[in-house]
């Protein structure tokens, strides 16, 4: 095997149990992009095991895909296109976002047109100024009172909580709790509201309310390495691991260029290692020599461009690494995620879904 990530489902079971301890609350395990790239099907079983009771995604298909794998927990979808089959949607009991009065006309004739009930969660735009209710939030509480909807939950999302000590976080829950005593004055009484992300979950009690949908943290990641600190300090376990192996390994001269445009010359005789992945497998093409493969704990950094297959790394002149030999691309035995984002001018939630389906995931 070329490449693989090996998923600590343990280490998820682990992290669930580290934030249901600072709250009590219950979890929704925001399982969306492929449980953000640790796959579906075996994370959300993972996280119910551990405790959580609602399963999140951002497209209807995720939740029926849940639905067809046998799962029976609450699930919502928040990002539904008024394009979407919502017959099927309300047949599979999945809890529906309703962030828009074109989504509430659409919804309400669906599960007029199948003789069910819709279960939505009203979603309020506070501050993130993306979706949910903010111009046609008026003209909502006129209807909203007389549709034919099972009003589940209310909610909003934080733009700014993974900076604890932003104060934008305060000014969107005042915001919050106006919009839902308006709710109330119109007879809507959301039994369930939840508003923190991972970040509030982990920093912010007085926003945990009903339910909290635990999403990075829940793979073991900062939801901010630079304004929390990693994922380790905030008492997490990073669940992913990306191996893979060195197609070739050579000693070359110094002075030579190396990988397309030859943006790095050797400064001295060396070894270098080709390994099996590259952009096409999920790693950035823009990653730095601040990132690369450890072998035998010893870290080899990136040499130049990385290509669509492959990507060379400077091993040393010492190096007892040879070809066939399996490297760590990242995990805990070389480098991090958090590394692997800085060095490539991203964050670790973009490390990890961008990871292809064609690196196969081994479970453990």
């Amino acid at each position: 095997m070329r490449a693989h990530a090996q998923i600590d489902l343990a280490a998820i079971e682990s992290n669930i149990a580290t934030i249901k301890g600072k709250s009590s609350s219950e979890i929704l395990a925001v399982v969306k992009a492929d449980a953000y790239g640790h796959g579906l099907i075996p994370v959300a079983q993972a996280a119910l095991k551990a405790g959580a009771t609602w399963l999140g995604v951002a497209l209807v298909e995720e939740a029926h895909a849940l639905r067809a794998a046998g799962i029976t927990a609450p699930i919502i979808a928040w990002l539904t296109p008024i394009s979407e089959d919502f017959d099927a949607a309300i047949k599979a009991k999945i809890d529906l976002a309703i962030p828009s009065l074109a989504h509430l006309v659409v919804i309400e004739e669906a599960g007029r047109r199948i003789g069910i009930k819709p279960r939505v969660h009203i979603e309020i735009d506070t501050g993130m100024t993306r979706g949910g209710f903010l111009d046609e939030w008026s003209d909502f509480l006129k209807v909203v009172g007389g549709a034919d909807i099972d009003v589940i939950g209310a909610w909003t999302h934080f733009a700014r909580a993974d900076e604890p000590h932003e104060s934008f976080t305060d000014v969107q829950v005042e915001r919050f709790e106006k919009a839902l005593s308006e709710l109330r004055a119109v007879g809507i009484n959301p039994p369930i509201i939840h508003l923190s992300n991972s970040a509030a979950s982990l920093t912010k009690p007085s926003a945990h309310r009903d339910l909290m949908r635990v999403g990075i943290a829940m793979y073991g990641l900062s939801p901010d390495a630079t304004q929390m600190g990693v994922g380790e300090s905030l008492g997490l376990k990073p669940a992913m691991t990306i191996k893979s192996k060195l197609h070739l390994v050579k000693r070359v001269p110094a002075g030579f260029a190396v990988g397309y445009g030859g943006t790095v010359v050797t400064t001295s005789d060396t070894k270098i290692g080709i390994v099996t992945m590259g952009y096409s497998d999920g790693i950035p093409r823009n990653t730095s020599s601040a990132a690369g493969v450890s072998f035998k704990g010893q870290r080899a950094p990136i040499l130049g461009r990385v290509s669509m297959d492959q990507f060379v790394v400077d091993l040393g002149i010492t190096s007892e690494a040879v070809t066939g030999d399996e490297v760590t691309v990242f995990g805990a035995d070389g480098y991090s995620i958090d590394e692997w984002a800085a060095a490539s001018g991203t964050i670790n939630y973009e490390i990890v879904t961008r990871i292809a389906t064609r690196v196969p995931r081994i479970y453990g």
